[in-house]
């Protein structure tokens, strides 16, 4: 059997579930996911601060914020509440649990559009957006 058909017949034995993981491994996804949730949080500590641009992070994502949602990353720049942040994804179509990596290249020059007023940091020059 190729590795495919083996990891088909493991899933199959095992009713659909993962298999199960060690306590090393379970340790070091935990540690994982937590750098991962610190960095996201300081990140939007940094949006509101304006020492991070909200705009740069849709266009130029890293890893770990790929998994972030686009609501909590809108509702972290300044001068965008609830409200603005719902106007904004609807007029984008764009669901609410969207996620930053689940964007597409055209979602995410609009979001970078629709951050322009909302101060110096959020915004880009045309020809970067085209």
């Amino acid at each position: 059997m190729d590795s495919m058909e083996q990891r088909k017949e493991e899933r199959r034995r095992l009713g659909g579930q993962a298999p199960e993981r060690s306590v090393e491994q379970r340790r070091a996804a935990l540690i994982r996911a937590n750098e991962i949730r610190t960095r996201r949080a300081q990140l939007k500590i940094d949006v509101k601060a304006r020492r991070a641009d909200a705009a740069l992070v849709l266009l130029e994502p890293e890893d770990w914020v790929e998994t972030m949602k686009v609501w909590d990353l809108l509702l972290a720049v300044p001068k965008i509440g609830r409200v603005k942040t719902n106007t904004i994804l609807v007029r984008q179509r764009i669901s609410p649990s969207k996620t930053i990596g689940g964007l597409s290249q055209r979602q995410r020059n609009e979001l970078v559009v629709a951050l322009a007023p909302y101060g110096r940091r959020g915004r880009v020059a045309s020809d970067e957006v085209a």
